[in-house]
């Protein structure tokens, strides 16, 4: 019986090649898209997923009411690393660790810049990266003169010698020995890093040491927690919720709570101390589009399937007739669109594998296809048999119910029930067309939105050079070289670069309420700052080497003069770290931060906090040469690290990775899902003018013309592209305004929008009909009637 219905489904799909054609083709389309779709989702949601420990690990966040608002963050004082060691018995380890930075490691005369935290030893007891060679993991950082290093970076350092006990200078002054390396940190983990070092280490700094001696305000320092289980996490935090307000200075309740490894990646947003989403958001609505371009294949395979019944219906009146029930019935053609549904899957595959290089590229991550585990094959068993058994369903339920003596006697013509639901399923698959089609050009406009804000400051061959001990020392005698060289125009240094701020504080005013609290982002700069940036002064004036009392000067934002509301601004005295400083000038806002929230009030004042160095580099047609020009002038000054640089413009165009990528997938899943609905939209046109020949034969015997034939038979997809978008008009307006929400600087949804996504999926659909349409109004009359 299986043999026997296989050999008939194989015997149809070489009978009808063209109609078969379009439901593989559309069908593996439509499980490529969902399948691409899904890996970048499947690793979405597995990052972290490879700790032991996931469950009861906990990085402690730190809720403060600022204004009217419940703030959350991560940065913490440093003594609340001792303290939540005694802070709760279900507690069992408490780790620590900087933001993260480049060093530089070298061995002999070879060097390299990576990426590495300074952690406690902790750290690598509570999360368990595969462990290559090495001791005892608690140990192996527990001295200050340890390092444990990757093993790519190994291969880097040392090439094929065995590492351990080996020696690498960092940043040419700490002599540290590895201790243990480690494999290569995953793609989707929280923490990517080529290197650590031993808290003990960073101790020894100075800023480290301030921060050590009971300083429960500063907050520039990450904790984490292990608990014995996860079910005492409301315990602990009972415990542990006003250490931080019990021991500090501020006037104002600050509290600690735990935040679940499962969560960081995907639900890391807060608004006024609630959870709000983060990524999940992204990988939501992916996953509706992946559904959405699956269903839409699948109503072309129930169309087709439908559209055709007559041509199956006397099969279905023998089979019944010689015994055959509904239920065997139903059975056969499931199985045949299970069957479709393999070769579908297959072919998907192959586009699979052939599309995932650039894919990757596309989201940058390192997607593959694991044919080696059961999940893979348990995923696409389900997928196959998802596929089959929705795409089948209809038609099997449809072509099962034919009566045998009505269709032996040739009373098969399918009326307006067989129509019904197939003119329903076209209208689905335009409006779900329609609403990609929307979305598309919504995402458009936000993108549009947001990258023509005004920054306040001009990137055009601006560069941030990181800092050095060497640079520091060295930094008045190199930048007056580098301007005398005509090389850069002007050059100033910062505790961060233009396109971040690394520090947020508390400014006093003249009569500011008690209770208000505001944070400042913090700029700590030298001379030249504003020129070298191309930042405006509205009032007042800029730093300056004339004025010795600069050294005690603030500048202050528009965006921080409209919360002062001060009438006579210039040389008043506004409090900042517990002393005075006079404001001198008022800058334009400068867009340093989240392209999508309204600019952050700001302070400059003077000073050296480390960082790095700005510069502007002269206009000239060899950029490339004036580049090689400038790196010579550095290495003078800072012979043991390579010159590296980051554009102003370039780092900034990172702050959209995420909505360029939703851009890109949106618009490569939109014109995809055309594809399938225009395949699906040509079967079924190509059926209709087919039953329609000797209607259209006798149309143009009695004298129609060629456009009259071509309106007849474009009027009925025209009326449910028309109804398809009064249906999925409001549905995209409203899904739409959802998505925005997460944005305080957003596009409005232009009502223009709507008639120009209809009007592109009517000519859309009127193409390929109308091409069927002539087709068919062009055949010779006499060839259709010559059976009459």
């Amino acid at each position: 019986m299986i043999k026997n219905y296989v050999l008939i489904a194989i015997r149809n799909i070489f009978k009808n090649r063209v109609y078969s054609f379009i439901n593989i083709f559309g069908l593996a389309i439509g499980l490529t898209c969902s399948i691409l779709i899904l890996l970048w989702v499947q690793d979405e949601m597995s990052y972290d997923s490879f700790q032991p420990k996931a469950d009861r690990l906990y990085q402690v966040w730190l809720q403060a009411q600022w204004d009217e608002e419940l703030g959350s963050q991560v940065a913490l004082p440093l003594p609340t690393y001792e303290a939540l060691k005694t802070a709760d018995s279900h507690i069992e380890r408490v780790a620590l660790t900087d933001w993260g930075s480049s060093h530089l490691l070298a061995v002999e005369e070879d060097a390299i810049v990576k990426e590495g935290y300074f952690v406690s030893e902790e750290f690598l007891e509570m999360f368990e990266f595969s462990l290559v060679q090495g001791g005892e993991r608690g140990a192996l950082l527990d001295d200050p003169s340890s390092i444990v290093i990757t093993e790519s970076t190994a291969r880097a350092l040392f090439d094929q010698e065995d590492p351990i006990g080996k020696v690498v200078r960092v940043d040419d002054k700490h002599e540290l020995q590895v201790t243990g390396v480690l494999s290569d940190i995953p793609s989707n983990s929280s923490f990517e890093f080529d290197f650590l070092l031993p808290w003990k280490l960073n101790a020894t700094y100075d800023y480290v040491k301030n921060s050590h001696e009971g300083n429960w305000d500063n907050h520039s320092w990450q904790v984490y927690a292990e608990l014995t289980d996860s079910s005492h996490k409301s315990d602990v935090e009972n415990s542990i919720r006003d250490i931080v307000h019990e021991n500090g200075n501020m006037d104002f309740k600050r509290e600690l709570f735990l935040y679940p490894l499962a969560r960081w990646r995907l639900h890391s947003s807060f608004e006024n101390g609630v959870e709000t989403g983060g990524m999940i958001e992204y990988v939501q609505l992916f996953t509706v589009i992946a559904i959405f371009i699956l269903v839409i294949a699948c109503i072309n395979f129930m169309n087709l399937a439908t559209a055709r019944s007559e041509g199956r219906a006397k099969e279905v009146g023998i089979r019944k007739s010689v015994g055959s029930n509904r239920q065997e019935l139903i059975l056969q053609f499931m199985g045949e669109a299970v069957f479709i549904s393999v070769l579908a899957f297959l072919f998907a595959i192959l586009f699979t594998e052939l599309a995932l290089p650039f894919y990757s590229d596309l989201v940058d991550k390192k997607l593959f296809l694991n044919f080696s585990t059961w999940q893979f094959w348990a995923a696409s068993l389900g997928v196959v048999l998802f596929t089959g058994l929705i795409a089948g369903s209809y038609p099997a339920l449809y072509l099962s119910s034919f009566q045998p003596a009505r269709v032996l006697k040739g009373a098969t013509k399918t009326g307006k029930g067989a129509s019904t639901p197939r003119k329903v399923l076209v209208t689905l698959q335009f409006g779900f067309s329609i609403l990609l089609i929307v979305g598309a050009i919504v995402i458009y406009q936000q993108i549009r939105l947001v990258q023509n804000r005004e920054l306040g400051y001009s990137q055009e061959n601006l560069i941030f050079v990181g800092g050095t001990d060497d640079l520091k020392e060295n930094y008045e005698v190199l930048k007056n070289e580098l301007l005398q060289s005509g090389l850069v125009t002007s050059m100033t240094r910062s505790n961060s670069p233009i396109t971040n701020v690394y520090s947020n504080n508390f400014l006093g005013w003249p009569g500011k309420p008690e209770e208000q609290r505001v944070i400042f982002s913090t700029i700590v700069a030298g001379y030249d700052y504003t020129k070298t940036m191309g930042i405006k002064v509205l009032e007042g004036r800029d730093f300056s080497e004339e004025f010795a009392s600069d050294s005690a000067a603030i500048l202050v934002n528009q965006a921080g003069m409209d919360i002062m509301q001060l009438d006579d601004p210039i040389g008043s005295q506004l409090e900042f770290g517990g002393e005075k400083r006079t404001l001198v000038g008022i800058v334009d806002n400068v867009l340093m931060g989240s392209p999508y929230q309204p600019v952050d009030p700001m302070m400059i004042i003077m000073g050296d906090w480390g960082g790095g160095y700005s510069l502007r580099l002269a206009k000239t047609n060899d950029l490339s040469g004036a580049l090689a020009q400038v790196e010579d002038i550095f290495n003078k000054y800072n012979p043991a690290y390579p010159f590296e640089y980051d554009f102003a413009d370039v780092e900034f165009q990172k702050k959209y990775t995420i909505i360029n990528l939703t851009k890109s997938l949106a618009n490569l899943f939109t014109v995809l899902a055309l594809i399938i609905t225009g395949l699906g939209l040509y079967g079924l046109a190509s059926y209709t003018a087919e039953q329609r020949t000797k209607e259209i034969g006798i149309r143009k015997v009695m004298g129609a013309s060629i456009t009259s034939i071509i309106s007849l038979m474009s009027k009925d997809f025209s009326r449910l592209v028309i109804i398809a978008f009064v249906i999925a008009a409001p549905i995209a307006w409203w899904a739409l305004n959802q998505y925005l929400e997460r944005y305080t600087i957003r596009t409005d949804i232009h009502w223009w929008i709507f008639p120009l996504a209809g009007l592109a999926a009517l000519i859309f659909a009127l193409a390929f009909v109308i091409t069927q349409a002539l087709r068919a109004a062009r055949t010779n009359p006499a060839k259709a009637l010559r059976g009459e």
